[in-house]
């Protein structure tokens, strides 16, 4: 079966900026706390009118101009669910914008979306010989959604904005995208959401003076204490899986990009997996954006020379909701 491959990827971000001292100044924790426990120096903050649609066209127009459209078949938007407007659809905006053929569509699995989209891409390009290239796009503006002053929502103050966007291919044989694995536990459903809004409690003056539009957690200390007990697991299990799925182990690993967590459980990552800190990207000046934070990763490791020809990469990620994937992707030649 012909491989999928990336054949350019560029990455979006907004140049506004919030520094660790003024998150410390919002939400009242120390800087040096921001710094070291959140491993944070900062995060881009978009404008207030751009908007995930604009990031995504800002982040996708260059690959675009510097490849040949006309073979584009495909636009998937894979990023936040917040988007500009609600009951709609940023893709097909994306589209029209950059001049594309073909038809568009959306997948989104909040943080852990990128090994789900990889995966989405990779069996849509394998499994269809009408399909040539995918233009795959995401962006986050997820910093907007955040009180700080609601104690129960500090693991999400690390939340920034920015956009990427790739360009993958059937029959690419180069940065090819090798298999991925996938868990999740609907258990934790209701645990991470945005309360007004939805069908179940409609937007009302009441709940925009209550502050209902603002993410929220139910009950943090029952969060806690059932993922704490499994997310190193369940983080070491959909990565195992990967790295057998695509003929790799964890020695094989030249570069890990995960999304932006909290230093401490980066680090025991890096651990776990035998990953030295040099061969990871750690978003620290951009923090976590929703589902783009390894595509991001990897974009800025192309564009630093951290990576290079036959590196085996793996993309780590989880969301609320709450699942944990991972993809394995080879650089360079097949």
């Amino acid at each position: 079966m012909k491989p999928v491959g990336i054949v350019d990827l560029q990455h979006y971000a907004p140049p506004g900026f919030m520094t660790a001292d003024e998150i410390a100044a919002a939400s009242g924790i120390p800087a040096e706390v921001i710094r070291a426990r959140f491993g944070l120096a900062g995060k881009h903050i978009s404008r207030e009118d751009e908007h995930v649609s604009d990031m995504c066209i800002s982040a996708a127009r260059p690959l675009v101009e510097r490849n040949d459209p006309s073979r584009i078949d495909a636009v998937i938007y894979f990023g936040s669910h917040w988007k500009d407007r609600g009951i709609w659809q940023v893709a097909p905006k994306v589209q029209h914008a950059l001049g594309i053929e073909g038809f568009s569509l959306e997948t989104i699995n909040v943080s852990a979306g990128t090994p789900f989209a990889l995966k989405v891409v990779r069996d849509m390009l394998r499994s269809d010989e009408h399909l040539d290239t995918i233009l795959l796009v995401g962006a986050a503006k997820e910093s907007r959604l955040i009180d700080f002053a609601n104690p129960r929502v500090r693991f999400a103050f690390n939340f920034g904005d920015g956009a990427v966007a790739v360009l993958l291919r059937r029959g690419h044989a180069r940065n090819e995208v090798l298999a991925s694995a996938m868990l999740t536990d609907g258990s934790f459903t209701d645990h991470v959401h945005v309360p007004a809004g939805g069908s179940i409690e409609p937007a009302s003056h009441e709940t925009v003076d209550a502050g209902r539009h603002y993410l929220d957690v139910t009950d943090p200390d029952d969060m806690k204490a059932r993922l704490d007990p499994i997310t190193m697991k369940n983080f070491l299990k959909v990565a195992d899986e990967a790295l057998e799925r695509s003929g790799y182990e964890r020695d094989d690993i030249s570069l890990f990009l995960p999304i932006h967590m909290k230093r401490s459980i980066h680090d025991a990552l890096l651990t776990e997996l035998g990953v030295p800190a040099s061969r990871a990207v750690y978003l620290d000046h951009y923090g976590h954006m929703s589902a783009i934070d390894p595509l991001l990763g990897l974009s800025l490791a192309r564009d630093s020379g951290l990576v290079g020809d036959g590196d085996v990469i793996l993309a780590l990620a989880a969301g609320t909701g709450y699942s944990w994937a991972a993809t394995v992707l080879r650089w360079g030649a097949s």
